[in-house]
């Protein structure tokens, strides 16, 4: 772990704020440099926040980006869908209408009754350690850390996030850090760990050198 801490640090939902962290980590671990050079500019990935980003990330879980992008698109659209107390008021049936599955419809449901009763305050757990975060919002039934994890980094710009379950950046570890296979999830933490506290753009960094390499020698991965 580094020696700047969470409250030093800018959030990473802005380009500024990106570039910053990037400087800072390259600087004290620059075994990642050839990685950042590879790929050049890092931007962030910014969506809402709040209510309508958490609906996002669950929208998009387990199905491709093109099939999210489209199910997002009638689900934004549905009058009161994006804020947890008219989402309370609307029929299964109309959710689902839009593409979601049960399944995500009773998980953003369970949000919506969190926030409603005040048991869960977005913005509050927006600001706490990364770990404690994550426990807070896979405290919610059908949130996992997948889930968790991608909400606080796209949407609350959290700057200590790193999804070590993405397969992507397994595969960029294993070729960007020059490790002999590619790492475990729990192997993938305790790297991560090191990178503390601006694993979110160790996790853009990895993204992105991800998409380089799989364009450049796509057999390899």
């Amino acid at each position: 772990m580094l020696e700047t801490t969470l409250q030093d640090t800018p959030r990473i939902d802005t380009p500024e704020g990106v570039a910053w962290h990037l400087a800072t980590l390259t600087g004290l671990r620059p075994h990642l440099s050839p990685m950042l050079e590879t790929v050049g500019t890092v931007l962030p990935r910014v969506n809402p926040k709040g209510f309508a980003g958490m609906a996002k990330v669950i929208c998009g879980q387990q199905i491709s980006v093109a099939s999210a992008a489209a199910i997002w698109g009638r689900f934004s659209v549905i009058p009161g869908a994006l804020e947890p107390d008219t989402y309370l008021l609307l029929s299964e049936e109309t959710v689902r209408g839009s593409g979601f599955s049960r399944g995500k419809f009773l998980t953003l449901r369970a949000v919506a009754q969190a926030i409603a009763a005040g048991e869960l305050d977005l913005d509050h757990v927006d600001a706490l350690p990364a770990e404690e975060a994550v426990a807070r919002l896979v405290g919610i039934k059908g949130i996992g850390p997948w889930t968790a994890e991608v909400y606080l980094l796209f949407c609350a710009g959290h700057p200590d996030i790193f999804p070590a379950g993405d397969l992507a950046l397994l595969k960029a570890a294993h070729h960007g850090l020059g490790l002999d296979a590619r790492p475990t999830i729990k192997e993938m933490i305790g790297l991560a760990e090191d990178w503390s506290p601006h694993r979110s753009v160790a996790a853009l960094l990895f993204w992105r050198y991800f998409a380089a390499l799989k364009q450049r020698e796509s057999s390899l991965l």
